[in-house]
Parts: structure tokens; sequence; C-alpha cells
């Protein structure tokens, strides 16, 4: 089992946590119209309730509120958070739909008015948005569409945040992620046409990372990316942290297990950690990750994935673990200052943050503190 005290001993560097960002946190139009007027992560969130004795739902926030994505006060309060704790920059999810641009509010204030100071860099959330959260994934709200002319026009788009100096680098590159590569039908002509732009636009390159979010480890640099990132919950150690439903439920001396378990999907966090930390290392350069929890049944009623039974000392055992393999690891990107990305800042309806709830207070995040220092 893992513990502190056998991590006692190893060079620890000061890796460069980054937290995934959800930016959906204030009305659009198209939400309006898809999911009723008003809504935003938070309507989700409300919505929750345990399915089982000792489930925690609903996960409310604390020190910072229901808060609204339009008020500069509370962007730069969720920043200030975030440095107290050691988190070095958020990564904004990004969407973009031939040439349309969803949610994007927040990041074009914080460029425009260069505040806060504040580390970041971008994701692009590359899926079609269909209607998953109530079940019917077939109905396409927004369709993800790909040719040679959106690459160049997307790219350039960018440009403007690549040139800020606030923006993460890896050996001078901005750093720029895609959440689902194996939808792009060619990515090593889109990564291609992304560099070249780049270039013309007087930067060093782009420094481009696949994300791992659907459990394929693929070579990335054949596929035109320079790394990997491995992003928890991941597939190897989630199959090694699904609960057996007869025996843990005995244990529980609960009657609802059938229910339940046709429902959703229900896993041990505890065992996600142990597994994650065995996770063996690709040859390629890879980026870890660590995630604080995972429940997004306030998301769907059914189908949901549940982690059971977090808590802040795993947490930072899980962080302290991994920045222990980062110090010995040959192939994390960023040279002198690797790279450790966090899942997530503020998934609400997937109860999956590190902003503070009323359950835990600032508890995780104290956590992630000890755990790096």
């Amino acid at each position: 089992m893992l513990t502190k005290n056998n991590l006692a001993g190893a060079e620890r560097p000061n890796p460069r946590l980054i937290a995934f960002y959800l930016p959906q946190y204030y009305p659009i139009p198209e939400n309006d119209t898809w999911w009723g007027k008003g809504f935003t992560e938070w309507t989700n969130v409300v919505k929750a309730g345990p399915v089982f004795a000792g489930h925690y739902q609903p996960h409310l926030p604390a020190d910072l509120g229901f808060y609204d994505l339009r008020l500069a006060e509370a962007r730069a309060a969720q920043c200030e958070l975030a440095r107290e704790h050691g988190i070095h920059g958020f990564c904004y999810y990004h969407y973009w739909f031939s040439g349309r641009r969803l949610l994007e509010r927040p990041v074009n204030e914080m460029l425009a008015s260069r505040e806060p100071d504040f580390p970041f860099c971008l994701c692009w959330a590359n899926e079609s948005w269909t209607r998953r959260w109530d079940g019917r994934n077939q109905e396409i709200l927004l369709e993800q569409r790909y040719a040679a002319e959106d690459d160049v026009a997307h790219i350039r788009s960018l440009i403007p945040a690549f040139e800020d100096a606030r923006y993460i680098r890896v050996d001078g590159k901005p750093l720029f992620l895609v959440y689902h590569s194996t939808e792009m039908p060619d990515s090593r002509a889109t990564t291609y046409r992304w560099r070249r732009e780049a270039e013309r636009a007087g930067l060093p390159g782009l420094y481009l990372v696949r994300v791992e979010s659907f459990e394929e480890q693929l070579e990335p640099q054949e596929r035109g990316f320079d790394a990997g990132l491995e992003f928890q919950p991941f597939g190897g150690a989630m199959a090694a942290a699904r609960l057996h439903r007869f025996k843990w439920w005995q244990r529980q001396k609960l009657r609802t297990r059938s229910a339940v378990f046709n429902e959703h999907s229900v896993y041990s966090y505890a065992e996600l950690v142990n597994a994650a930390c065995q996770l063996p290392e690709p040859a390629y350069p890879w980026i870890r990750s660590v995630c604080p929890s995972w429940d997004n049944t306030a998301r769907r009623k059914k189908g949901g994935v549940i982690f059971h039974g977090s808590t802040p000392d795993l947490f930072e055992k899980w962080v302290a673990a991994i920045v222990g393999r980062i110090s010995r690891q040959e192939n994390n990107p960023g040279g002198s200052k690797p790279i450790l990305f966090v899942n997530a800042w503020n998934e609400w309806a997937e109860g999956n943050h590190l902003e503070p709830c009323q359950r835990w207070g600032r508890d995780y995040l104290e956590a992630i503190k000890r755990a790096i220092s």
C-alpha cells in the first residue's frame, strides 16, 4: 500500500501544477436554447443527491460561492486562491466549431484586460456537443467538423493568446492540448499546419499534447504531437479500481445495490490511487496527472461514474507519489520545470474540483500544497 513514509528521500523537483479549468459558469444563448434559460454548470450541481448511504452528493461550493465568470472579481479570486496553494496555472477548455466559439468570454476578457496575472494555456475540447447528459448521445447539438482551411483559421485566432506573456510554454513554445485527437481525420496534417502558422507569426513553434482521455495510449509523435497526457481517472487504473458489486455492497449492508449498480459504475478512489501510482510509463514523452475525486451523477441520472471514498489524505499521497516519480522520470516534458496536471480546478458537476466545498473546505488545496513542497 502507498504511504507517505516510503516516499522519503526522493529527490523532489518543483513541478509546474496546471489545473484544467471549465468556463461553463455563466449563461450563453446556446445553453439557454438547449438546456433552459439561465443554464450554467451550477444548474446540474444543485440538483444532485446521494444514490446510496455514504455517497457524497451534492458537492456545493464554499469560499468562492456560486460564482459567475462574467465577473472579473470572481476570476481574480480563483487565481489568487490557486496561487496561494501552489497551482502554477490554469488550462482553460477552449471550444471551437469551424470558426464558432463558445464559452470564450472569460479567456477573452482575461486577455484584453491583462488581469489576473496568472499563467494559463488552452485545451481544445474538440468533441461534438450532444445531449448525452440526459441520455440522448445521438442527438447532436453542435457538430465538430474538420477542414484544412479551418485548421489555419483556428490557429491564427489563437496567436494573440500564444503571444501573451502569461501563456505557459515548454522549451519556449506555447503549450496547446487537444482533448480527443483520434477524432481528427488527419492529425499529422493539422498539426503541421498549426506549427507552420505559428512560425509564420514569429513564434518558435508549438508544443502540442494529445490528451489520453479515452484510454488510448498511442505514440504521439507519429500523430503530429510532442507528448501524451495521462488524463485521470485513466483507463488502466480505472479497471483496477472497479468495485466488486456484491462484496462491496455486502460490507455496506445496503439493499439498494442492484439498482445503483445497474444505473451507475462505482469505483474505489483508494484503489484508483494505488493503481495510478503503479502505471508503467510509456517510452514517449508523457505528462502525468492526478484528480481529487470524480462523480458525475450530478450530470447523469443514469450511466454515471462514481469514485467513492476520496479524502484529502489519499489525494495528498497520490500527488506526493507522482511528484516523486516525476523526479526520476526521463520523459516528462518541461526539462528543468516538469509538468503535472490536475483534473480539475472546478468540474463541480463531475464532483471533481480543487475549489473549496462545504464538506472539505480547503483541505484538498492544502493537501496539494504540502505534497509539492
